[in-house]
């Protein structure tokens, strides 16, 4: 079913924290100058603060009146349960919350700060109004009831978990069950084989699943920053999977995760390790040129190589290339980025060039804040207030799967979003090669998410406009990675498309066509196009040359 996209409903890009903060960090002590800020900025005007102050005290009045004034947001799965709007305590303490969450917005808003200051405190306030949420302590209904009906072992699981957390999890709670799954027997369970290794990648090609099988094929690139294996969790979503059994050669990086020895690795030095695995590609299959894909940072590295590949004027070895999610425009405006100075950058090169890399964990814990009821609070209750285990979820564990990045890589992601450097010719310099990508005139498809907190669609819209060739964008109506994994069985999937690429997101948008279902069978018949003529179906791995090394996944995936 196609319709046009509903007026009025234009998605919002991310609002808080995204893939630069997550990148570059948040010093505390910048949270904090915005606090102080804030507070001096209110003893100025007392007056204005005052007028805030009875209007909160006001609504504060009538609340202990039993006044409802206030909804909450159908959204917030914080005060789904009944006893929120039925029992007279809680009803109050909830409108009491909601009317301090109001007020506090309403004094910012009309405060005589800049628009940046403004920003800047309304990003922080929602942080504490989040953490101050009346469901958040035992005297959650929730928590109440399941202490009563465990007869108190859910205050003692609770205190354990906690324990566990605070020793082994960064102090945040554990999104995920890790004990229920195991790499290779779990996830990243597609037969194949290691075909080539360098120091930084291991190059897996997979059995084919069909009878016939394209000539040309496809190399997927994950970001450094996660593991491969999203491309191949469970079989019902295994993007790896639904490419093979439509009869496309595939081959994926899982990249190495470095440690100090590896401080000095960069942009340059992924290029030249992926176009090595390129060329291993090319010559197992015996085609002349290779379907690329990359997926967050992943496509910033195909885009680079394939920029690298064009100056040396050999770009004829890549057929066409796929982005999902990727940000080469780097201009994200948020107020997380208002942060982002250039005292922060130099702290933040001059951190991980101490330490040799990055640690995982660190962007975990920057990440999980971009949506903080949803990664933090909402295990908080279920792991510490109701004593629960969390859930045995296959993508969680994916993205508790942490990985490194190098420090020059690390200084090189923060350079890129400090100067945009691909929005103009010769920004960038990848392998001694100046890159312009309005000259890699291959053809490409790239994806983006609604609801993307990490690389916001419009950034990605603008991503796709700075490449040559024909282009191809879809929006998904999903998040960062429910966007990459969208199989055909989700029923609540579909996507927004338009052919016609224009210089406004906006444009774009509304002259587009809503369609339902998973944007992956449109990718499948694009990417077939690409892929040459079918043949039998070869089922050795590798060649005399490259020969199977060992099983899928490999070794480097389950480096901690």
């Amino acid at each position: 079913m196609r319709e046009k996209p509903t007026p009025g409903l234009l998605p919002t890009p991310a609002t808080f924290i995204n893939a630069q903060s997550a990148i570059t960090g948040l010093r505390g002590r910048d949270l904090f100058s915005t606090l102080r800020s804030v507070a001096a900025h209110g003893l100025r005007h007392p007056v204005r603060s005052a007028r805030h102050v009875l209007a909160l005290g006001g609504q504060l009045g009538r609340v202990l009146l039993g006044e409802t004034l206030h909804t909450p947001n159908p959204k917030d799965n914080r005060f789904a349960d009944p006893t929120w709007r039925l029992n007279p305590f809680y009803r109050r303490s909830l409108q009491a919350y909601l009317s301090w969450q109001k007020q506090v917005k309403s004094w910012i808003d009309e405060s005589g700060m800049s628009d940046d200051d403004r920003a800047r405190a309304h990003f922080v306030f929602a942080l504490l109004n989040d953490a101050v949420s009346p469901s958040n302590t035992l005297l959650n209904p929730l928590a109440i009831k399941e202490l009563f009906n465990s007869g108190g072992n859910s205050l003692v699981r609770g205190l354990s978990h906690l324990f566990d957390d605070l020793m082994h999890n960064n102090g945040l709670p554990s999104q995920v069950t890790k004990h229920a799954f195991e790499i290779g027997k779990t996830v990243a369970t597609t037969a194949g084989s290691v075909v080539f290794r360098n120091e930084l990648l291991e190059l897996m090609q997979y059995k084919p699943m069909s009878e016939k099988q394209y000539a040309k094929p496809l190399l997927i690139v994950p970001p450094q920053i996660n593991k491969y294996y999203i491309f191949d969790l469970s079989p019902g979503n295994s993007f790896v999977q639904y490419a093979l059994k439509n009869g496309l050669q595939v081959f994926v990086v899982s990249w190495r995760n470095p440690d100090v020895r590896h401080r000095e690795w960069g942009l340059s030095s992924y290029v030249e390790a992926l176009e090595e695995a390129l060329n291993v590609c090319r010559a197992i299959t015996g085609a002349r040129d290779v379907n690329l894909m990359g997926a967050c940072a992943g496509g910033l590295t195909i885009a680079a190589l394939q920029g690298h590949l064009q100056a040396k004027r050999q770009l004829r070895r890549v057929s066409s290339a796929s982005y999902l999610v990727s940000l080469l425009d780097s201009q994200i405006d948020s107020p997380a980025t208002l942060f982002a100075d250039e005292q922060t950058l130099e702290a933040a090169k001059r951190h991980s060039y101490q330490r040799g890399v990055l640690e995982g964990r660190d962007m975990a814990k920057i990440f999980a804040w971009m949506r903080p009821n949803d990664l933090i609070w909402n295990y908080w209750v279920n792991n510490y207030l109701l004593g629960k285990e969390p859930p045995a979820f296959d993508i969680l564990y994916w993205n508790s799967d942490n990985t490194r990045l190098p420090a020059a890589f690390h200084g090189d992601l923060l350079d890129f979003f400090k100067h945009n450097p691909l929005t103009h010719p010769g920004g960038l310099e990848v392998c001694g090669t100046p890159i312009d990508l309005q000259k890699v005139n291959v053809d490409s498809f790239s994806v983006a998410g609604i609801n993307d907190h990490i690389t916001p669609w419009d950034a990605v819209y603008r991503s796709t406009l700075l490449l040559g060739g024909d282009r191809r964008f879809v929006l998904s109506n999903s998040g960062h990675i429910q966007s990459i994994l969208n199989p055909p069985s989700n029923p609540k999937s579909n996507y927004i498309e338009n052919p016609k690429l224009s210089g406004d997101p906006r444009a774009w948008y509304y002259d587009g066509t809503h369609v339902e279902g998973s944007w992956w069978p449109r990718w499948l018949s694009w990417i077939q196009e690409r892929s040459g003529t079918q043949r039998e179906t070869l089922m050795a791995l590798g060649n005399q040359n490259y020969p199977p090394m060992e099983a899928a996944p490999g070794t480097y995936v389950r480096v901690r």
